[in-house]
């Protein structure tokens, strides 16, 4: 049966944002299963993720302290519709990232990642997928806030969708419109 992911890090509230937007806690509320790839920076927000979430998996990040450290794991592994599922905070530059990937998490079919704010999607030589959704509440010199989703089914990772959040289009609530979709 299709599983729908959300994946996000790097949320950094209440450090960097006031808030996650709004139309990610909506994405939240319709996931099957929510991600959550480090940084999080207050444990009121793990809480809140724990309320909403059907079934969250997360990691604690670099910026995470000893109460987030003392609740998640460094690193988070599963198995969800035959697809062998990884999630980490950091997995270093970019350069070579596919090689140590591939060396560091053989037995992986799906590495979620965070940490540098940057959307990323590659297979590494073995097959192993890494994708980073960016961050929903610091963008930093990427043009957009983003998070992502994700289908597994059948032991495949499939439509797999990076939301952009408009930065014009924030208002005071931290409420944004529903993103413009891409892939």
């Amino acid at each position: 049966m299709p599983t729908s992911v959300l994946v996000v890090s790097d949320t950094h509230v209440p450090q960097k944002a006031k808030a996650v937007p709004g139309v990610v806690w909506t994405a939240v509320e319709r996931a099957d299963v929510v991600v959550h790839a480090g940084d999080w920076t207050g444990e009121p927000l793990l809480d809140e993720f724990e309320a909403r979430a059907r079934l969250l998996i997360g990691v604690w990040g670099n910026n995470d302290g000893d109460a987030l450290r003392a609740r998640l794991p460094e690193v988070a592994r599963t198995t969800i519709e035959g697809v062998r599922l990884a999630v980490v905070h950091e997995t270093g530059a970019k350069e070579a990232r596919e090689r140590r990937m591939d060396r560091d998490f053989p037995e992986t079919d799906l590495l979620l990642f965070g940490h540098s704010h940057i959307p990323w999607d590659t297979t590494t030589p073995a097959g192993l997928r890494l994708l980073n959704p960016g961050s929903p509440t610091d963008r930093r010199r990427q043009p957009h806030a983003t998070y992502l989703t994700l289908t597994l089914d059948a032991g495949e990772v499939r439509d797999v969708v990076l939301h952009e959040l408009p930065v014009a289009a924030r208002d005071r609530t931290g409420v944004l419109p529903h993103p413009r979709m891409t892939t």
